[in-house]
């Protein structure tokens, strides 16, 4: 992303105003020549700022503007769209935790240990999975079925959301813990949050509809 000076950002705001607008109809307004203006322009064209037609003039390339707003948003911290994490001890029964699932309308149940740390997550799929089976669910605790660290993917508040969206995407997982480090050469870490698939896809839209209006 290219830093823009202060004649560039008045060149953009007269071209989204005013344009279809021709390179010496700008000049006119900023009281400059056209040869004065000529570089500003092509580095707003090379850009991709402004787009220019032969005998039409330059406009205001507002597909470039939604490039630069979602790269924007994608570069915001995790820690300012993480949510409450769903949280049983992992001695909790499978049973329990179905319950507990279905209460909370979410895909993904988080396990603790008696310390609090993280220890383990459940995830709809391994819910189903042993409820299709012949097991006793309110006596087969979480601990049995859940993923363990230290094979759990996990993200850190000071992450991107873009940085998330790859890990979920690559990991083929609908969430993420959001961990603060304990003691990473022993896998503790201390469960502070959680981030979905949801929660990046309803939080893009919504700054992409504020950025419409």
């Amino acid at each position: 992303m290219i830093k823009l000076s202060k004649r560039q950002d008045e060149i953009l705001r007269i071209v989204k105003e005013s344009g279809p607008i021709t390179g010496q109809q700008i000049a006119e307004k900023l009281s400059l020549t056209r040869a004065a203006l000529r570089p500003d322009l092509a580095i707003l064209t090379m850009a991709g700022n402004l787009d220019a037609r032969p005998r039409v003039g330059y406009f205001f390339n507002h597909n470039y503007e939604v490039k630069l707003q979602a790269e924007k948003f994608l570069h915001q911290k995790v820690v300012d769209y993480k949510a409450h994490p769903i949280v049983v001890d992992k001695s909790t029964s499978v049973y329990d935790a179905i319950v507990q699932l279905f209460l909370e309308d979410v895909g993904t149940l988080y396990a603790v240990d008696s310390s609090g740390y993280l220890a383990g997550v459940i995830s709809r799929k391994d819910l189903l999975r042993t409820a299709i089976g012949n097991q006793d669910l309110q006596e087969l605790p979480c601990s049995v079925i859940m993923t363990r660290m230290p094979n759990l993917i996990t993200i850190t508040p000071d992450e991107t959301l873009l940085e998330a969206a790859k890990k979920m995407i690559s990991n083929h997982i609908d969430s993420l813990p959001v961990v603060k480090e304990i003691n990473p050469g022993n896998h503790t870490y201390l469960l502070i949050g959680r981030i979905t698939k949801t929660t990046i896809t309803r939080a893009y839209l919504e700054i992409m509809e504020q950025n419409s209006i």
